[in-house]
């Protein structure tokens, strides 16, 4: 029983760090660990039958029927990732940024292979779906950010956007919160420094928005399964090009033309592709992508004899 909450708490970090790294979908690890339904199903279960178990204190049926444990569990595994890794990305991006991205980019792309594979049917109607979700994970990629705002209401919506897309594989919620203009804000700066009047609304949010769109994502994903993985899968594939370790970082600048500066440090707005040359650091990026293919075709195996 221990080992199995164990598991689901490496799974919920395998979560957690994925969620703060742009353009890595959470929903993404859990689809490719085995827990998303199970996830989807235990937060749409909060609705009115779990209320009313709990004002008539019947607690051992509400852990239950909500399936409490696995959620805590697998929430207490996120929580650790973003706190302790939140200092550890900003270091790896600033000094290692291709190897880091080479190794997404790889984990990501086997990911395409192994969720395809659990498509029933590949019909017309289910390849039209994976080139729209394709389609539309793309051109997010490609739009340009937001000015940061720290208003209250703002960061309540950026909390409801950006768990709605941690949960959904293949749509990165911090890069949704990059276009939203509060990534720094919220997964750099008031991470780092718990900054509670960042966080409290940004988590009333999240709150409120994973309840509900998972009410709407398992009603789907019932109805209509081959058809969500296909666009899910899309999803996953699109976003590759956020995640392409060749690009030059587009600065935001001033009124004046001056990059802006926050935290002594250049704002990024956006990224610039580019094709690598064969040289020494080509050669270890190929490397750290062959290792994060490896690290999905291990998780598989390991899921396999489970």
């Amino acid at each position: 029983m221990i080992r199995h909450y164990l598991v689901l708490i490496a799974k919920g970090m395998g979560m957690g760090a994925a969620n703060v790294i742009p353009g890595v979908s959470g929903g993404t690890i859990a689809l490719i660990t085995g827990i998303f339904q199970r996830l989807i199903d235990s937060l749409k279960s909060f609705n009115f039958t779990a209320f009313k178990l709990v004002l008539k204190g019947r607690w051992k049926t509400f852990t239950k029927y909500t399936d409490l444990y696995f959620l805590l569990a697998v929430f207490f595994g996120t929580a650790i990732s973003i706190f302790s890794l939140a200092r550890l990305l900003r270091f790896l991006f600033d000094y290692y940024p291709i190897y880091i991205w080479s190794f997404f980019f790889g984990l990501i792309l086997a990911s395409v292979f192994f969720v395809s594979r659990t498509i029933g049917h590949w019909r017309i109607a289910v390849v039209i779906t994976f080139i729209a979700g394709a389609g539309i994970a793309s051109a997010i990629s490609l739009l340009s950010p937001a000015t940061q705002n720290d208003s209250f209401f703002y960061l309540v919506i950026c909390g409801v956007v950006g768990v709605c897309s941690m949960i959904l594989p293949g749509l990165s919620g911090s890069f949704v919160l990059i276009l939203m203009g509060n990534y720094e804000l919220i997964f750099i700066d008031a991470v780092n420094t718990l900054n509670l009047r960042v966080l409290l609304p940004v988590a009333l949010g999240a709150g409120v928005g994973l309840v509900a769109f998972s009410h709407l994502l398992s009603w789907i994903f019932h109805k209509f399964r081959n058809q969500t993985l296909a666009v899910l899968t899309g999803f996953i594939t699109g976003s590759l090009l956020t995640l392409w370790p060749w690009k030059k970082a587009i600065f935001r600048l001033d009124a004046g033309g001056i990059p802006v500066i926050r935290n002594g440090k250049k704002l990024v707005e956006g990224y610039s592709f580019y094709l690598p040359d064969p040289d020494a650091q080509l050669i270890w990026a190929i490397v750290f992508m062959a290792v994060g293919i490896l690290t999905i075709l291990v998780t598989e195996k390991l899921a396999e004899k489970k």
